[in-house]
């Protein structure tokens, strides 16, 4: 059977998978990899720390949330044994911003902890922001030191992983919001375009897709599961 591995976005912790490892159920099981909370770990470390996490002696697909879409290009362009298949949700090949480019050197001095926490609801979550998720990510948020979201500003800047992407060869999905604040739509394009087995499938939700409409994501992910599961029994027909 298949793990799905996830990878979670620039907070780290994973605990903000939880309303959608709930809405896909038994089917596949799920590894979630966790990142350090405090530190300044940039992506080298982080996918260090991804590739020490991943399943051995089974097969499985890697799926990278937002800040984490890079760490899974690295992680799959690298042929891990094991891997048959690549998810990336509202995430990206390189910096999705590079007007900012220039404040590179000032993220240092960036008071993330003095960012209003509503401003950061409505641009994450925008219309689809209840209750129960601003109390998640209010809390997680809170659990994570400034030095770690810092650094980890400063990675997105400076990343581009469009080499490595070159390499994979594996079927891919990418799951991209109609209403992120976040992430430009391009970002989309830009993966599938150097990826010859891959799929862009839209859905209405903001940037924090999993966590706004969990049952929708795990439905479309559920599927490419099982696709991919088909692909390599039937590969494994033709060895033999």
């Amino acid at each position: 059977m298949i793990t799905l591995v996830l990878l979670p976005g620039m907070d780290g912790t994973g605990d903000l998978f939880a309303p959608f490892v709930s809405a896909l159920g038994s089917d596949f099981p799920v590894l979630t990899v966790r990142y350090p909370t405090d530190g300044s770990q940039d992506y080298t470390a982080l996918r260090d720390i991804a590739q020490s996490a991943l399943p051995s002696g089974r097969p499985f697909v890697l799926l990278g949330e937002s800040f984490s879409g890079p760490i899974a290009i690295s992680l799959a362009a690298s042929e891990p044994a094991g891997l048959v298949g690549l998810i990336l949700c509202c995430s990206f090949v390189r910096n999705p911003w590079p007007l900012l480019n220039v404040l590179h050197s000032l993220v240092q001095l960036l008071p993330v902890k003095w960012i209003p926490v509503t401003l950061l609801n409505r641009v994450l979550l925008g219309r689809f922001a209840t209750q129960q998720l601003r109390s998640a990510f209010n809390q997680t948020l809170a659990r994570v030191s400034p030095d770690a979201l810092r650094a980890r500003m400063r990675a997105v800047l400076k990343t581009d992983v469009s080499t490595e992407l070159k390499r994979i060869r594996i079927p891919s999905l990418y799951l991209r919001a109609t209403e992120d604040r976040i992430i430009p739509p391009y970002a989309a394009e830009l993966f599938s375009s150097s990826m010859p087995r891959s799929c862009i499938v839209d859905l209405e939700a903001p940037h924090f897709l999993l966590q706004a409409v969990p049952s929708e994501a795990a439905c479309v992910i559920r599927e490419f599961l099982r696709e991919v599961a088909q692909d390599c029994n039937l590969a494994l027909q033709t060895d033999l």
